[in-house]
């Protein structure tokens, strides 16, 4: 198991949703019941997130931070960071703990259960 490859489809992931083409990507990488536990507090099916993201605005950029892997069997592991993410404009950046659990299906590697949990933004006074 190997952190590299696993970061390595996150940044692939993050790119699709900047570029564009994160329906696309997500059809791909997620398995047939596969899911998106979302901030927002909607879970969505891979149909949801091809159709969502389809629609979705595009991200201006993105940063991961603190990753690590936790192995769960010789076939699947979590990947657990955090990400922030920037849209065009003044909005401010979307903080979140992020975790991605991966199966093994044959060689390469599946989405099953993705989750977001918002780190509010803290206000200095």
């Amino acid at each position: 198991m190997d952190l590299d490859e696993l970061l390595e489809l996150e940044h692939r992931g993050w790119r699709s949703l900047c570029d564009g083409t994160g329906g696309d990507f997500y059809g791909r990488l997620m398995t047939e019941n596969g899911v998106m536990v979302l901030a927002h507090g909607h879970v969505f099916h891979r149909q949801d997130v091809i159709d969502s993201l389809s629609e979705a605005p595009p991200w201006r950029t993105y940063e991961i931070t603190e990753e690590r892997i936790i192995p769960l069997s010789e076939s699947s592991a979590v990947l657990v960071y955090r990400g922030r993410a920037y849209r065009e404009g003044a909005e401010p950046a979307f903080t979140a703990l992020m975790s991605s659990v991966y199966v093994r299906r044959g060689t390469e590697w599946a989405l099953a259960v993705y989750q977001q949990t918002p780190v509010p933004e803290v206000i200095d006074h």
